[in-house]
């Protein structure tokens, strides 16, 4: 790797402001370290892939986020789940709920929140190329500058270019999907709106809700792992729009239009190699299933940052080994991707929803066995 201009060395250098990456700098910073972070966007809310679902478990678990804006979030009370013919049943769980939230300003306001903390968030620089140098690494970004960092981590998205670079796994497995925004629309507002149809929706579903001053409704399908030809990304988010119209109405054209790849098979094979990790997206720590991941991004990207500093600091093994081994490996939501791709049937859901079943398994996925029903 050619040197460019070089800068005083760092501690940890993380790849991507996600909120995987966010949240390892804040835990590395709060424990003492200098840390960088690199984002190729202009801002980290930039062309965002998600929703921005957060479950309650991770409200409960992270203190982070008791911190954030209350005008950056909103309440969701449960689920309202359709099969194809429409026939509905609402899911919840006592006590449970989600937080809608303004994404886009969530994670700006994450930026904020960890540049107080010390770390020098590099927006709009590429991450190109990395090498060891001893106990170092030696990163080149934009225009040909070299950073040095004891260690680095990737949290830059489910096209990890840290993964491609140091020859870790990337991901296989994907959803397209495409989400409008609009500031005029109808619906149930403390439901998360979740739409069964094989037709519309192969391997995935459709979404309505109510959400943080604009309502979201979206459409994803599973893609082909190979030979995908143009058609493959092709969400038909006008006919499903049309469909919903009984129970969602939306008004004029969409404020905002987002759409991009979802990883959905689970954890990847090598995460990690001595001084390096990935986490969030870029280590495929996503549900099989919903395609969640800002939980498990935000839990697994803080125990990241404080091995890293134990390790750094002499009071851990590398988190390499011991962390990655404690990834989530969602083996039953990989068994029930597995059945979604293979068995996805509109009669099977138009007759069964609403069934004991049915039930479980719709617990399993939204409230981890925690929930109720409602027909």
């Amino acid at each position: 790797m050619t040197a460019g201009v070089q800068r005083a060395p760092c501690e940890l250098l993380v790849v991507g402001a996600s909120f995987a990456g966010l949240a390892c700098a804040r835990a590395a910073a709060l424990a003492g370290l200098r840390v960088t972070v690199l984002e190729k966007k202009a801002a980290a809310g930039d062309k965002l892939h998600t929703t921005g679902i957060i479950v309650k478990d991770a409200v409960d678990s992270m203190p982070w986020l008791q911190e954030v804006p209350p005008a950056l979030v909103r309440r969701i009370e449960g689920v309202r789940l359709y099969a194809p013919n429409l026939r509905q049943v609402d899911l919840q769980a006592p006590g449970y709920y989600f937080w809608a939230t303004d994404a886009p300003g969530l994670l700006d306001w994450m930026v904020e929140s960890v540049r107080k903390l010390g770390v020098e968030v590099r927006l709009g620089t590429l991450f190109d190329q990395a090498a060891r140098h001893g106990d170092f690494w030696r990163a080149r970004v934009t225009g040909g500058e070299v950073l040095e960092a004891r260690y680095l981590v990737g949290a830059d998205g489910p096209h990890s270019r840290v993964a491609k670079v140091l020859g870790l796994s990337q991901n296989q497995q994907f959803l397209f999907g495409v989400e409008h925004e609009y500031r005029q629309a109808t619906l149930a507002p403390d439901r998360l709106h979740c739409f069964i149809d094989k037709q519309l929706a192969p391997g995935y579903i459709g979404w309505a809700l109510d959400g943080v001053g604009v309502a979201q409704v979206g459409l994803a399908r599973r893609m082909p792992q190979a030979g995908a030809g143009p058609g493959a990304r092709n969400v038909p988010i006008e006919a499903f729009l049309e469909k919903i119209a009984p129970v969602v109405q939306v008004q004029g054209k969409p404020a905002a239009v987002r759409a991009g790849m979802i990883p959905c098979g689970g954890l990847l094979a090598r995460v990690a190699l001595p001084g390096a990790l990935l986490v969030g997206d870029a280590a495929g720590m996503v549900s099989p299933v919903t395609a969640g991941g800002i939980h498990t991004a935000l839990r697994h990207g803080e125990r990241a940052g404080e091995g890293i500093a134990a390790f750094l600091a002499g009071r851990a093994q590398d988190p390499a080994g011991w962390l990655v081994r404690g990834y989530p490996q969602f083996r039953s939501k990989r068994a029930l991707r597995w059945l979604f791709d293979h068995f996805q049937s509109d009669w099977v859901f138009n007759s069964l929803l609403g069934t004991a079943p049915m039930r479980r398994a719709a617990e399993l996925v939204y409230f981890h066995r925690k929930g109720g029903v409602k027909p």
